[in-house]
């Protein structure tokens, strides 16, 4: 029997799995260092600037995603976990409120990505649902040909 929290997450989340040809220790390192990061972070077409980044617990990381179309968007999130080569969690606080929980199991020589976006309410997720369902499969690609060695 799910409880009231599974339920929600249910309604309210994104979420995705990729399995990459690369050891969980490199895929972890795409996430926590901002050298790396910075490479492939957000949609197709998206670049960045960070201007704060502290990959720890209640650290926070402060950037501009910088569109296609030249379009600025500042963003806010602060880590709630950073659990190295294993999870990566995090609270996006400007604009758009939600948890996104990163996580990395081995899969012989691979890693299995789990990716889990949560949003605050099941409205404010299928506002969205059809951007962020693409957008998310886009973020994966490009950390997936990083990690790769291809981006």
């Amino acid at each position: 029997m799910k409880n009231s929290r599974q339920r929600h997450e249910e309604r309210c989340a994104d979420s995705r799995t990729r399995l990459i040809d690369a050891p969980r220790e490199s895929v972890f390192a795409a996430f926590s260092n901002p050298e790396i990061l910075v490479r492939w972070w957000g949609p197709e077409g998206f670049s960045n600037s960070f201007d704060e980044f502290d990959p720890r617990a209640g650290g926070y990381w402060r950037f501009t995603m910088h569109g296609p179309d030249g379009t600025d968007y500042p963003n806010e999130s602060r880590f709630l976990e950073m659990e190295k080569n294993r999870r990566v969690v995090i609270e996006h606080l400007s604009g758009h409120h939600f948890i996104l929980t990163v996580s990395f199991a081995p899969s012989g020589r691979s890693t299995l990505v789990g990716w889990r976006q949560v949003f605050d309410s099941a409205e404010h997720y299928a506002q969205i649902a059809e951007f962020i369902a693409v957008a998310n499969e886009q973020n994966l690609d490009r950390l997936q040909a990083v990690v790769e060695g291809r981006g």
